[in-house]
């Protein structure tokens, strides 16, 4: 299984805030070094890394996980506790899932 984290980074050089918000729980709850790959979606570089998998993948929001398992495929993930839920197997409140849904309308920048 390879992980990779897309985060995005401002016009003005800035990290996105839920993009610093997720690594900052990442690391945590001790998921950073589970991370394989950190890749970073340029808003002033459509060409960079980030930015064209976002593109590949059609996800129009930062942050996101790509999860490529050789059995069961490409999985995408843009909420964090949906992933930490599914990829790690962790016991999550399903409120906390809830209100991050939630709140993602307010918080997530669009790529």
């Amino acid at each position: 299984m390879h992980i990779t984290f897309v985060k995005k980074i401002k016009t003005d050089g800035t990290p996105c805030r839920k993009c610093a918000e997720v690594q900052a729980r990442l690391e945590k709850d001790n998921y950073i070094q589970k991370i394989d790959e950190i890749v970073i979606a340029d808003e002033s570089n459509k060409n960079s890394k980030g930015m064209r998998l976002a593109k590949e993948y059609g996800i129009e929001q930062a942050p996101f996980f790509i999860v490529d398992d050789e059995k069961k495929g490409i999985a995408i993930y843009t909420v964090y506790f949906k992933f930490i839920s599914e990829i790690f197997n962790e016991k999550i409140n399903e409120k906390e899932i809830a209100k991050e849904i939630l709140d993602a309308d307010h918080n997530l920048d669009y790529i």
